[in-house]
Formats: structure tokens, C-alpha cells, sequence
């Protein structure tokens, strides 16, 4: 995966998410959603992407990942309780949710502009 697939990858996840929130029929696993690991740019970032564990912004990316990830799952947890989410998901541009998303993608293209 490079640094645009990363990117990619992050995005079709938000989406997936965006649309169980809007329905949430129980197909996600909040503990698993909870995991930095499971999602592919989270496998990457865990194999291949470790390659760059020396640059500082890899590491920040690493924590925002996690974060996002945790900020996720309690969206779901949110969802699945009944409460409606969907529109703090997709809209708020100050919830928790989208700007660790923003941060993730800022990340990754400072990593891919950093390793030009």
C-alpha cells in the first residue's frame, strides 16, 4: 500500500461507517472496531508502513489512528444503543470523529510528502 491507497483505505472505512450509522443493524463489532489493527490502513500501518516508526509524524499517525478508532466505536456503541449519530458522523465538523479523520489524512500526506 502507498500513501494515496492509505489514504483511500481510510476513507472507504469512514464511509462504511457513515452507513451503518445511518443504519445500524449490528454488523460491527464495537470491540473490534475499537482496534487500530483491524482496518487496512491499521494492518499497514502494523507491517509495511512500520518501515517509517522513525519519522515522528509515523508516530503521531499511529496515535491518531488509534484515537479515531476509539472515537469510532463509541459512535457505534452510541448507534446501536438507539442513540442517533449519523449527522455528528457525517456533519460535525467539530465532533471528535471528523477531526481525528482529518487528522489521520493530514498525517499521511505529510508522511508521503516527507518521503519524496
Amino acid at each position: 500500500m502507498d500513501f494515496d491507497e492509505a489514504i483511500a483505505a481510510h476513507t472507504a472505512w469512514k464511509t462504511r461507517l457513515k452507513a451503518y450509522l445511518r443504519n445500524p443493524d449490528k454488523s460491527l463489532n464495537v470491540t473490534s472496531i475499537a482496534l487500530d489493527n483491524q482496518c487496512a490502513l491499521g494492518q499497514w500501518l502494523h507491517a509495511e508502513g512500520a518501515k517509517y516508526s522513525a519519522s515522528p509524524e509515523f508516530t503521531e499517525l499511529m496515535s491518531q489512528h488509534a484515537n479515531f478508532h476509539r472515537s469510532a466505536a463509541d459512535l457505534i456503541k452510541r448507534a446501536d444503543a438507539g442513540e442517533s449519530v449519523a449527522e455528528e458522523a457525517a456533519l460535525g465538523t467539530n465532533s471528535p470523529f471528523t477531526k481525528l479523520s482529518a487528522q489521520v489524512v493530514q498525517l499521511i500526506l505529510k508522511m508521503k510528502q516527507k518521503m519524496r
